[in-house]
């Protein structure tokens, strides 16, 4: 099976709607696509061609969207870098996905070693080649290429197809509608799945997506309310500075904005019930580098007699607990469908990423009686106390909905009577003592859950999707 070229066919069928705007510019489909075909042409006069694997270290701006979209019609595999990686992490990926050009920003350079590089001030004054634009791409073509956060040691690199991204693209469809006026915020980085996907929904449904260089909470919250944008994606930490905005303000979201799609781990109750307030539906959704962005979204229809539910699978996705036979059981998350890698590159290219058809996502949660996911935590950051499982999430939770507290943190410190034990690190709001929260948690969880130390702190270490960082916590004791 193929797809027409995504670029080609948008432009030709709305070239004249609103693709993308930026601070206070904005670009059609027409006008996208002729910049893509541009780019391509200066890649190609580069020596990059077809099936080139070409790695991407650029900030989150319509640059980085131009030179993605102009590797697109070259047909090229794009490895996305992250901007806040170290040097030597980057080197690490680079070499690990072998690739044939390293396209760089320029002020992103220092971090970039290798000999192949491209810099963006280079391509600008590149005159561009004729080339012949991809008028098919094949569903098994591999579009992008990303590495996972590495919490289990070394960064994957994972492969990301045609067929991947359009399923996914549909599944959400399917799920939430698509409606001619929708725009998305896009204010998570683009060379993040969660970015990446929104520029891949903004081709295939022809909606408008407007894009940040770096999360805004203030400029974020002004355009939820003025009812500029219609959706918008984010994790835990971003809803509640968002919230807290709104609520300063004292102003409701606008009626035209329809919710905001909140993943990267389980969202607290108390940020949802403090939007509900606001006016501003928040869709818990479940997904993962390794099957394009959502697996599982909360409806609109259900959030209120489910929350703290990641919903259902999308329509082409299921979703089952491994090993376990009765509702409400913990065990680890399998997912299957065509939205899930067909496998990794690299050192991890040998490496099977399904079982028997299902992808084992080294995370745990349950399916309740009715076959809605909750989300427990990773199985990698599990706390085993005295041979009791302690899952960081659940206590993480029970602190936000202490109104001192901004954002919490736990991890397993080490104890010689129990093995581990929860440690506690929090960022305040507002004054508050340690016994104090501590009480409060011993009033809503079993007594070996409760943090046996709690720490202030500043801020919490987060990757730049915004996701804490348990691993780093660890660190710190």
């Amino acid at each position: 099976m193929t797809y027409p070229n995504w670029l080609s066919q948008r432009s030709y069928l709305s070239g004249d709607r609103m693709a993308l705007s930026f601070e206070e510019r904005q670009w059609t489909f027409s006008e996208i696509n002729d910049l893509a075909l541009v780019y391509a042409g200066k890649l190609s006069a580069l020596g990059v061609k077809a099936d080139s694997r070409v790695a991407i270290l650029a900030k989150s701006n319509p640059d980085f969207v131009f030179v993605m979209y102009g590797c697109l019609h070259l047909g090229c595999e794009m490895v996305m870098l992250n901007e806040r990686l170290a040097k030597a992490e980057l080197a690490y990926q680079i070499e690990d996905a072998q690739v044939n050009y390293v396209l760089v920003v320029d002020v992103l350079k220092e971090k970039i070693d290798a000999a192949n590089v491209i810099l963006f001030s280079q391509l600008d004054e590149t005159e561009p080649a004729a080339f012949e634009p991809q008028k098919q791409w094949q569903q098994d073509r591999t579009i992008s290429i990303m590495y996972t956060s590495g919490t289990t040691g070394n960064p994957k690199g994972v492969r990301q197809t045609a067929e991947n991204h359009f399923s996914s693209a549909v599944s959400s469809a399917l799920n939430i509608g698509i409606a001619p006026e929708d725009v998305w915020l896009c204010s998570v980085p683009l060379f993040h799945i969660s970015g990446f996907s929104i520029l891949m929904r903004s081709l295939i449904y022809g909606m408008g997506v407007r894009l940040y260089e770096k999360f805004d909470a203030q400029r974020s919250a002004e355009e939820i309310c003025n009812g500029t944008v219609t959706y918008m994606s984010m994790v835990g930490v971003m809803l509640e500075r968002i919230l807290a905005n709104v609520e300063e303000a004292a102003m409701p979201a606008s009626p035209r904005f329809k919710a905001i799609l909140a993943g990267g781990g389980p969202i607290p109750v108390a940020y949802i019930n403090r939007a509900e307030k606001c006016g501003i539906p928040v869709l818990q959704t479940y997904g993962m580098t390794e099957t394009s962005s959502q697996t599982t979204t909360l409806q609109s229809a259900d959030a209120e007699r489910k929350i703290g539910s990641s919903g259902k699978p999308l329509f082409l996705y299921q979703v089952k607990i491994d090993g376990t036979e009765e509702p409400g059981e913990k065990g680890e998350i399998l997912i299957h469908g065509p939205q899930v890698t067909p496998g990794y590159i690299g050192k991890f290219a040998e490496r099977k990423v399904q079982e028997d058809g299902w992808l084992h996502t080294g995370d745990i949660g349950y399916l309740d009686n009715e076959g809605f996911l909750f989300v427990v935590d990773r199985r990698s950051d599990l706390i085993v106390s005295g041979g009791e499982n302690v899952y960081p999430a659940e206590i993480e939770k029970v602190l936000l909905a202490h109104p001192a507290v901004r954002e919490a943190g736990v991890c397993g410190g080490p104890s010689d009577k129990w093995g581990e034990v929860p440690v506690a690190f929090v960022v305040l709001n507002k004054e508050a003592t340690a016994d104090e929260l501590l009480v409060y948690c011993r009033e809503q969880i079993a007594s070996y859950k409760v943090p046996k130390q709690l720490l202030f702190v500043e801020e919490l270490p987060r990757n730049a999707s915004n996701k804490l960082l348990r691993r780093e916590l660890r660190t710190w004791l």
